[in-house]
């Protein structure tokens, strides 16, 4: 196709595409799903080879959250029973830290449920992330705490973390849509604040709430001009209690298409397959490998994941390898030009609404069985007395 080839060779030259592009690439039939993954598979590995980085997250306050983002099992309304328990002690979140770092991860993310963190809630993290770099020697630390007021991004940078993440999660035509308790302005200035701090930036996006193609390709055009370091791409877990419950508008050839024009328009970028990854994929997770190149390993902040083991397995079975400490993320360019984690030796989502820019009549998945039976809540790790899984 001569729409790939143009693809792999901006790609290559990270080059960005078109919006008609971008659009083109999940508008692709079925028939040529593979055509698509092959191709951004060229790109993944030009910037990252064969490697695959694991993630592990911490949530270290889970559910009552005052905001009302509708995708969010923790929301203000929230009817979902998932665990709910405030803050962590260090010890804790370090000791919950340590299991995904002994399976695999290189980078731990530390979240907590709210609009933003207090003063008091950085000390708290501060004292977390001492603890965590203290026991684990080349972790990176990803810290995941609402918006930020002035000077906390600075105050975690000093306290050794690494990272920070706030997703768009949508396209700023929409996200009034999805959430009326703070703005999409509010979270870009996060993510900017967090970049003025030396901080690596991580944002990325949710796919599957009802948006639009056009809405997909204008979340990651805009997520390209913020430059973040890192971009995870989150799959809807529509949680019964919440109000997307009923938005099950994903196939696996479907999120596989969305991940290729992420890294289409992304190519140099630590793409990471997050949250609903197992849901929406299914069978299919070993071919967004070629796409990705970062993934969490075991279970999300309130739902399973799949056994870690079962994570690693994957990864080799597949033809991948697992990203040691020793070695740096992102193409030395980004690491250059001062992408925070890139360098660290030692990870969460409109313009044009003609017919072109509507989800594909294929993707109607309304004759297709939803499979609540893979959305399980979390009920082990952190904030419980089991075992995690990592």
């Amino acid at each position: 196709m001569d729409l790939l080839n143009t693809l792999v060779d901006k790609g290559l030259r990270r080059e960005l595409p078109t919006r008609e592009e971008a659009l083109a690439v999940l508008a692709t039939p079925d028939d040529e799903l593979l055509d698509v993954v092959a191709a951004a598979g060229k790109v993944r590995r030009q910037w990252f080879g064969r490697r695959v980085k694991l993630n592990y997250l911490v949530n270290l306050k889970s559910g009552l959250c005052p905001e009302d983002c509708s995708y969010c099992s923790q929301r203000l309304g929230s009817k979902a029973e998932i665990l709910k328990y405030t803050w962590l002690k260090p010890d804790e979140a370090s000791k919950a830290a340590a299991a995904g770092v002994a399976g695999g991860a290189k980078r731990v993310c530390l979240v907590a449920s709210g609009r933003g963190p207090t003063d008091r809630d950085v000390d708290r993290v501060s004292q977390t992330i001492e603890a965590i770099k203290e026991q684990n020697e080349g972790v990176e630390v990803c810290a995941c705490l609402g918006l930020l007021s002035d000077g906390q991004a600075d105050r975690l940078r000093s306290a050794g973390a690494d990272a920070y993440n706030h997703n768009l999660n949508t396209s700023e035509g929409t996200y009034g849509d999805i959430t009326t308790t703070h703005t999409y302005a509010d979270r870009v200035e996060t993510v900017h604040q967090a970049q003025a701090a030396g901080l690596s930036a991580c944002s990325g996006l949710i796919a599957g709430m009802g948006e639009s193609d056009s809405d997909l390709v204008d979340v990651v055009f805009a997520l390209r001009d913020l430059d973040p370091d890192s971009v995870p791409v989150n799959f809807l877990i529509p949680f019964e209690g919440t109000p997307l419950a009923k938005e099950w508008n994903l196939t696996p050839q479907r999120c596989l298409r969305i991940l290729a024009m992420v890294r289409f328009v992304c190519p140099d970028v630590e793409v990471r397959l997050a949250g609903g990854r197992e849901v929406h994929l299914r069978s299919m997770q070993p071919l967004a490998l070629h796409l990705v190149n970062s993934i969490f390993l075991g279970d999300y902040l309130t739902s399973e994941g799949q056994a870690g083991q079962t994570d690693l397995d994957m990864i080799a079975d597949a033809g991948f390898e697992v990203e040691g400490a020793g070695t740096t993320t992102l193409p030395g360019h980004r690491v250059d030009a001062g992408g925070g984690c890139g360098s660290h030796a030692g990870g969460c989502a409109p313009c044009g609404d003609g017919p072109e820019a509507q989800t594909a009549p294929a993707e109607a998945v309304e004759d297709r069985a939803a499979r609540t039976d893979l959305v399980a809540v979390r009920r082990r790790g952190a904030g419980t007395d089991l075992a995690p899984n990592a």
